[in-house]
């Protein structure tokens, strides 16, 4: 089979696409005929060792996929082969066949093809598990969402909305917040604009957003954590920005708010029913059409240094996908 690999840790550019052989899934994993894979972020930091999670090398990248199941381990249950599913693992996506524990496997509904459902896992996983899990966001309440365009930001517009709040989506260019509009934001703010902070102020009558959704980190974040209201929730999602800030901890103090953590990815290892359960629902409501997961570009499997590095140009929205097969529409 076709795989990218990762050899040497650095840039994309350093990938190669090479025929390895097929893996053999071990007593509780999945072999996966991979149909289409997601590009994510943390993508981009594996290959490059900045990951929390270190694979030893060569190893192929790619944290979510979809595909029909070709083969179970002994101890598997409740997983078929020829089963249409979507998958998440710390690495491997990026192959014509990859491997997944049987508790990372969820059945993809009809309804759902499977550049959609690759698309679906990371974001919409760490967004529901932020604003229902880690804020208990609230009907009525306001959720900042900082870096709105991209995967898990558009992802937390769209679930914000289904939640019942008031959605102010920031990003960095206009074009990128005409596209949070597309997805249902409330109101929009372009932090590149140095009265941005001011403009979040008014829109919520100086009181600050009940709940700040920040993704990005960098130099954002400690504005965005003084316009958290009192006894608001920030969230810490990520740090696209590639700085993970200091902030001052008399903030929290002042207003009385939270500094709440999120790691999905943790949050599925330890407690992987729930997880699957969540999916199970946010699925349910892609495939009524509740959800609409915007996929921005697509490449062949021997395009993901291209993808990935479109991903670190910070000029994609929504999601990027690999269609790994030919028959990925389906």
């Amino acid at each position: 089979m076709k795989a990218v690999l990762c050899k040497t840790l650095g840039p994309p550019e350093a990938l190669v696409v090479e025929e390895v052989p097929s893996p053999r899934p071990g007593p509780r994993q999945v072999l996966v005929s991979v149909r289409a894979a997601g590009v994510n972020f943390p993508d981009t930091l594996v290959i490059q060792g900045k990951y929390q999670l270190k694979p030893e090398l060569p190893f192929s990248p790619g944290s979510e996929f979809a595909g029909l199941v070709k083969a179970v381990g002994a101890e598997v249950a409740g997983v078929r082969p020829g089963e249409r599913i979507l998958a998440f693992a710390g690495w491997g996506g990026f192959a014509e066949e990859a491997l997944a524990e049987a508790s990372n496997v969820v059945p993809i509904p009809p309804e759902v093809d499977f550049p959609a459902a690759a698309a679906f896992a990371l974001a919409y996983g760490t967004s529901w598990h932020a604003l229902h899990d880690r804020a208990r966001l609230q009907p009525g309440e306001t959720l900042l969402v900082l870096g709105a365009a991209g995967g898990v930001g558009l992802a937390a517009v769209e679930l914000g909305k289904l939640m019942g709040a008031r959605v102010i989506a920031a990003a960095s260019t206009e074009a990128k917040l005409a596209v949070c509009r597309e997805q249902g934001a409330d109101e929009l703010v372009c932090y590149a604009d140095d009265g941005w902070r001011e403009a979040v102020k008014r829109l919520t009558g100086g009181r600050g957003a009940d709940v700040v959704y920040d993704p990005v980190g960098g130099a954002l974040a400690e504005p965005a954590l003084r316009l958290t209201a009192w006894e608001g929730r920030y969230l810490v999602v990520g740090f696209a920005s590639g700085d993970i800030p200091r902030i001052p901890l008399n903030l929290p103090l002042l207003k009385g708010h939270a500094v709440v953590g999120v790691f999905w990815g943790e949050f599925a290892r330890r407690d992987p029913a729930a997880s699957r359960a969540s999916l199970a629902k946010l699925l349910s409501w892609l495939a009524q059409g509740r959800l609409r997961p915007r996929i921005s570009a697509t490449w062949p499997l021997a395009g993901a240094a291209e993808a990935l590095k479109a991903l670190l140009s910070r000029q994609a929205t929504g999601k990027l996908v690999l269609l790994v097969d030919e028959r990925s529409g389906g």
